[in-house]
């Protein structure tokens, strides 16, 4: 594997550490993301250098998390990873879920009995700024959707 493509895919590693995945799923996510065709687990572990049993979980999780996608092929029992055709919708309703999830919380928070004004504007401030942050996501999904269709593919 090139110098290049190798320090990218740890790059994407440690972003996906940063997100709160493992290293191992941003790698898979950095590789596959420079793949032309779908991998196998087998292939995934054998190219990372990681066990077969550590991609398996990773690719699962990007999996449920929307980012990759499972095929398979006739007569061959395994799994074979892709990125998702609708990543960046996907990644990018994840990122809305949790905003959502903060937000309610913070809506909460202001029904707790909290009287100091530093605290309440605190609050204030925090469930407007996931307010904006919520409509300018939901914009960019729609703006993304109606020039590119709302699921948008890649050539496998």
């Amino acid at each position: 594997m090139d110098e290049r493509v190798e320090h990218f895919i740890e790059r994407m590693g440690i972003l996906g550490e940063s997100e709160g995945l493992s290293r191992i799923a941003g790698r898979i996510f950095g590789f596959l993301l420079l793949s032309a065709s779908s991998c196998s687990l087998d292939d995934l572990a054998a190219e990372l250098g990681v066990s077969k049993a550590s991609v398996s979980v990773d690719a699962r999780r990007l999996e449920q998390l929307g980012y990759l996608e499972r095929s398979s092929r006739p007569a061959d029992r395994r799994d074979y990873y892709s990125i998702s055709a609708d990543v960046f919708t996907r990644s990018l309703e994840q990122r809305m879920t949790r905003f959502r999830e903060f937000r309610s919380l913070i809506e909460e928070a202001r029904t707790l009995p909290v009287r100091h004004a530093a605290v309440r504007k605190r609050l204030d401030d925090l469930e407007a700024a996931y307010d904006v942050a919520v409509e300018a996501i939901e914009a960019a999904i729609e703006r993304w959707q109606k020039a590119h269709g709302p699921h948008s593919s890649y050539s496998r």
